[in-house]
């Protein structure tokens, strides 16, 4: 009793998974699949290890950016370069008139005289204590002005300075004395004008930005990934853009999710291919993976079925197709990145799957 009933439970299990192995089958001659539109293409190029599809920017680093800005109050009277054009360190990049430049330079002269006078009582009044006719403290008063207008003195020639004059001419203006309210704006690095925010005419108040400068000797890449695919990835691992046949690695992985769309932040540099790619640039990036153990495949949205809670594909049988259950790795715009029992030398449905979904769901039989 005990034997016919063990039989009777293999024999009805053996049934259930032949019934289910049925249920993924779908019969259908060559006619029938040209007279519904079924386009049928190769399972493409097996990738391992790779998250493709993510999409990305290139941008420029942070410590390779400079905003150059109107040191003081101006008046733009020429831009003399535009964006995308290469300056050198020191170029001038625009000239401006400033009242306020010809108030710093006076008072740099006033300062400079003043200095001068406390230098010439500072040696009297040395001259006097070493005679004995001046107390040692009149001696000290004089030594304390001459170090406060020596201060003063410094102050105003830094402030020229940062206003974008040279050394050269702040010595040129002690010895002429001729005030001038020009004010030449220089590039502070070799690199590339990326922006320009202010044109010919404007009148602007200090540290308002004119120019964005940028070395784009080495860029870098912002790439949005679902939170999914992140347990997979690792500080190091290759990045690579096929489109402009570049390539780096990823530097930084995001802890916080944005907003908008719920992906997280990667960041990477590029190694190689730089000459392709531009900043601002919108890219399709594909971001090596730690689990490389299983096989991907890379295919378009349009041969992913979705039945009874599953994701399918359908593999080309001689009697019709089979569909085979795969699991999404990474769902793209237009492809998805998806691993499963297949071996990669499968012929698999691309265009017209809904039929055959219908088809697997009785929809349509009489």
């Amino acid at each position: 009793m005990y034997k016919s009933s063990l039989l009777l439970g293999i024999v009805f299990l053996s049934t259930i998974q032949t019934a289910s192995a049925a249920i993924d089958d779908i019969a259908i001659n060559a006619k029938q699949i040209a007279s519904l539109g079924i386009a049928i293409s190769p399972l493409p190029a097996k990738q391992s290890g790779e998250v493709s599809g993510l999409p990305g920017q290139v941008i420029v680093p942070g410590n390779q950016l400079y905003v150059v800005s109107t040191p003081l109050p101006a008046l733009i009277e020429q831009i003399l370069v535009g964006v995308g054009d290469s300056v050198k360190r020191g170029q001038a990049i625009a000239l401006l008139q400033s009242p306020a430049l010809a108030e710093v330079q006076r008072g740099l002269l006033q300062s400079a005289a003043q200095k001068q006078l406390s230098r010439d009582n500072l040696a009297r009044d040395q001259s006097l204590y070493k005679d004995g006719i001046i107390s040692e403290s009149r001696l000290r008063n004089s030594q304390a002005l001459a170090l406060e207008a020596q201060a003063a003195f410094s102050e105003r020639r830094q402030m020229l300075r940062i206003s974008g004059m040279s050394d050269s001419a702040i010595t040129q203006l002690q010895s002429s004395s001729n005030l001038s309210s020009q004010l030449t704006v220089s590039s502070p690095i070799d690199g590339v004008v990326l922006e320009k925010t202010a044109g010919a005419g404007q009148r602007l108040d200090a540290a308002v930005p004119i120019f964005k400068i940028a070395r784009v000797d080495s860029l870098s890449l912002e790439i949005q990934a679902p939170l999914a695919m992140v347990r997979d990835l690792k500080v190091g691992a290759p990045i690579t853009i096929p489109a402009y046949n570049a390539s780096g690695k990823l530097t930084a992985i995001g802890h916080s999710l944005t907003g908008t769309n719920q992906t997280v932040l990667l960041r990477g540099v590029i190694l190689q291919g730089m000459k392709n790619l531009r900043p601002g640039q919108f890219v399709e990036t594909s971001v090596g993976t730690s689990n490389g153990s299983g096989a991907q495949w890379e295919v378009s949205n349009g041969a992913i079925a979705r039945l009874d809670g599953r994701a399918v594909v359908f593999v080309r049988t001689p009697q019709g197709f089979h569909a085979v259950t795969v699991k999404i790795l990474n769902e793209g715009a237009q492809n998805s990145v998806i691993s499963g029992t297949l071996k990669g030398v499968e012929q698999i449905a691309t265009h017209g799957v809904s039929a055959l979904k219908s088809s697997m769901m009785g929809i349509g039989d009489k």
